[in-house]
């Protein structure tokens, strides 16, 4: 995750930041993800993220409440930064838009995304049971409670609250559409653009209810394990060439350089969960046996006991069919007999 705007209080984040993240890194190639731990020693620590969220990890938590989001939907006289920081692409939020429904109050700063390729369209950073999805947004908050600003809540260990997003190719999705339909003013890194604003709500899932929990990190160096994730569990969608406004439009690299770095693929890879587990708010419907060995086996034994069924039928109606023939016989071979005996014609 990446922390920038153009406001002097966040400005001043963002040099803090810089110099957290002095090194330069890439997603693959020699500063690639496996060679983070050389600069960044809690990249190869503990409690990192992303992770495959997988069922045998979940417990029900009863107590989680509804997600609440206060002042998300922005008014269009408001102005937004989108920008393409060589990593994302990032917008700026204001400080009014709020997490209210967690232990402390958690102040939005920026959202951002992950993405695939036009030639491999999964790119989310979290799975869930190993389903990768096209692409995953990351709405990122501080505990404004406890800390005055990003930088100094950045690596506390209840300094971040980040909202995952789930994204699918499917639908178009109109609410995308208010910001990537300027993606090409920020082509290449460090190029930035004003937006108006516009409903934030409207880029989450209909459902705030229903989510995975569990303590994690940034997925980004510095890569400080102090993020409380939420990711939802319903996903969005946009469509295809949404989804190619992300994956084809944009580089890396900047404007100037002689070889162009096209930006995709840019997610981390899954990391170990550990002895984590991931708290849930719903109960999820008891589907665990079709992830399990037993699917094959029921259906064999359904189809036998199918066949089975039909072939006693069959046998139950011959048998009715031959009894009633028999009986038909009878009653023919008995009123022949009799018109014999009274000197009928036969």
């Amino acid at each position: 995750m990446h922390f920038q705007s153009s406001s002097p209080i966040v400005l001043l984040q963002l040099t803090l930041l810089g110099v957290l993240h002095a090194a330069k890194w890439t997603y693959s190639g020699p500063e690639g993800e496996h060679h983070w731990p050389k600069h960044y020693p809690y990249c190869g620590g503990a409690f990192q993220s992303p992770i495959d969220i997988r069922s045998e990890l979940l417990r029900f938590d009863p107590t989680l409440r509804p997600i609440e989001v206060q002042n998300y939907n922005l008014s269009p006289n408001e102005q937004l930064t989108l920008g393409n920081n060589g990593h994302s692409v990032q917008i700026s939020l204001p400080s009014k838009m709020h997490i209210s429904s967690l232990p402390h109050r958690y102040t939005a700063a920026q959202l951002h995304f992950h993405w695939g390729s036009s030639n491999q369209p999964t790119g989310s950073e979290h799975t869930v049971n190993s389903k990768q999805y096209a692409a995953e947004m990351h709405v990122v908050h501080y505990n404004s409670d406890k800390y005055p600003n990003m930088s100094m809540a950045v690596d506390k260990s209840d300094g971040l609250a980040v909202l995952g997003v789930l994204i699918e190719v499917g639908e178009f999705n109109p609410a995308f559409e208010q910001f990537l339909r300027f993606v090409n003013g920020i082509k290449y890194r460090d190029q930035r653009v004003q937006i108006s604003g516009f409903n934030i709500r409207a880029l989450l899932p209909a459902r705030l209810d229903e989510y995975y929990r569990y303590d994690g990190s940034l997925t980004t160096p510095p890569c400080y394990p102090s993020v409380l994730w939420t990711v939802f569990r319903n996903h969005v969608t946009i469509s295809r060439k949404q989804f190619l406004s992300l994956a084809t439009a944009l580089y890396s690299s900047h404007a100037q350089d002689s070889s162009p770095v096209p930006l995709n693929g840019n997610y981390r890879k899954l990391q170990l969960a550990e002895s984590r587990v991931v708290l849930v708010s719903f109960k999820e419907d008891d589907q665990s046996w079709i992830n399990t060995g037993l699917l094959v086996p029921i259906l064999v034994s359904s189809a036998l006991g199918f066949v089975l069924l039909v072939s006693l039928l069959c046998c139950l109606l011959r048998q009715k069919r031959s009894a009633a023939e028999q009986d038909k016989s009878k009653r023919a071979a008995y009123n022949i007999g009799d018109r014999d005996e009274c000197g009928s014609r036969v």
